[in-house]
């Protein structure tokens, strides 16, 4: 087959496949398997599906120690890994991976708008759910970072410094796979997102968690009141801190309940990426992705 032929197949099966979900309640599934992830295992059977999803996956079952910690699917999914394993670079004004995955987009919000794939892109204002966050972030650099099943899933700060506050906005739940990335206008702004904003060394920072199909729940540690996402009849919500929360770098933010995508967003002018970080690249949390722009 010739290469546009190839490119036209896999445009009509991307849009068939979106066409298909477009009948599945995405949301609603999502809670159902979502809970039943919650369930308590014994010890066989869960060893069992564990390992044989870790085979499906090729998931390195050597950096999260003995399966028999885990009671529930859902632990398993969002495990920490054996202390040292991820050393964090160090350097006040170095930029570090928020988790472990692949680059799917990274460049410039120029007017404000980041690239999804070619020929759709979307704004931060959309993103972060806020016109005045959104317009600091206007013209700065972005990274799009998705996360496979195989991926270690908990995320990390990027930069040391002060959460000034979050922004949780309810939505879609839409996969992110290539296909939905390739097809759903706008789609990190339409699904589910929790969205931290973080007072670093390099300026604001967005670090913002999406979620996706089957991978709805994202959970913060910094504060455990900020809300649980993925909930039946949710509105948005949205917090400033008076007192900001003093954070470290490499410390953990919080963790996908059955991966997905973080998106990091900066102001202009303050961050410059390393030449590694294009698409296609895999990452892992700690690894430096940059610094300050000189």
């Amino acid at each position: 087959m010739r290469p546009e032929g190839r490119l036209h197949s896999g445009a009509v099966n991307d849009r068939a496949f979106i066409a298909a979900l477009r009948l599945l309640p995405k949301n609603a599934l999502s809670r159902a398997v979502g809970a039943a992830t919650r369930l308590p295992l014994p010890g066989p059977v869960g060893r069992g599906v564990m390992e044989a999803f870790a085979r499906r996956y090729h998931i390195d079952l050597s950096e999260c120690g003995d399966l028999a910690g885990f009671e529930t699917f859902g632990q398993f999914f969002a495990r920490p890994l054996r202390p040292g394993l991820r050393p964090v670079a160090p350097g006040e004004d170095v930029l570090v991976s928020p988790v472990d995955g692949m680059v799917s987009e990274a460049g410039i919000a120029e007017g404000g708008r980041l690239v999804q794939a070619k020929g759709i892109d979307y704004t931060a204002s959309a993103l972060v759910g806020d016109e005045r966050v959104g317009a600091r972030l206007a013209g700065g650099r972005y990274a799009t970072i998705y996360l496979s099943p195989r991926d270690y899933h908990r995320i990390h700060f990027p930069l040391s410094g002060r959460v000034l506050g979050w922004r949780y906005v309810p939505g879609k739940l839409w996969p992110v796979n290539p296909a939905s990335v390739r097809t759903v206008p706008g789609l990190f702004t339409v699904n589910e997102r929790l969205v931290t904003l973080l007072d670093s060394p390099l300026g604001l920072v967005a670090i913002v968690a999406v979620g996706a199909t089957v991978v709805g729940r994202v959970r913060a540690s910094f504060d455990l009141a900020v809300p649980v996402t993925n909930r039946a009849g949710a509105e948005p919500q949205s917090r400033d801190y008076e007192e900001p929360i003093p954070v470290s770098k490499g410390q953990e933010l919080g963790a996908f309940e059955m991966g997905s995508t973080v998106i990091l967003a900066f102001e202009p002018g303050r961050v410059a990426f390393a030449p590694s970080v294009a698409p296609g690249a895999r990452v892992r949390m700690g690894e430096a992705l940059g610094g300050r722009a000189v």
